[in-house]
């Protein structure tokens, strides 16, 4: 099987995640930041990282996104709230809206610690954002624990 892993990273926390899954992939395999990435066409599995910008993925990785068609996708994203959140439902919700005629394998969201600048930003908005509450539960991940997690959903997605 040939595939494909694409991220973007701001904090480093979805960098992360992305290299452990090109590392628990089989096969031919690459590893690229959405900027540099390839068109996937080609590729047997297509693995989307992200971080989420307003409830979304980030532009960047939309429009990679948006570019999949009918491959084999796994998605996955950081963010500072819970992983069960309704604003990580929804926002995987929309990655999925990006490609109508995509086959999705599977999907796996990880908290991962809010730059303390950003956080500081959000906290002074009114309202502030819906995650704001559960960013406390985001520092020190995405962690080795987190790793092995989407690895093993990875695995349980694809074989």
């Amino acid at each position: 099987m040939k595939s494909l892993v694409v991220y973007s990273s701001q904090s480093g926390n979805t960098r992360k995640l992305a290299q452990a899954a090109y590392e628990g992939l089989t096969g031919e395999k690459e590893i690229h930041k959405v900027e540099d990435a390839p068109a996937p066409d080609g590729f047997d599995l297509v693995v989307v990282g992200f971080w989420l910008k307003g409830g979304k993925p980030d532009p960047k990785s939309a429009d990679f996104i948006a570019k999949i068609g009918s491959s084999n996708v796994f998605f996955f994203a950081t963010h500072g709230a819970a992983a069960d959140s309704d604003h990580a439902r929804k926002a995987m919700d929309h990655a999925k809206s990006l490609v109508p005629s995509a086959r999705i394998r599977g999907t796996f969201n990880c908290p991962g610690e809010v730059d303390p600048a950003h956080l500081e930003k959000a906290r002074a908005k009114e309202p502030q954002p819906v995650w704001i509450q559960q960013a406390p539960g985001a520092v020190g991940r995405p962690n080795e624990v987190d790793l092995r997690a989407l690895q093993a959903a990875l695995k349980a997605a694809v074989g």
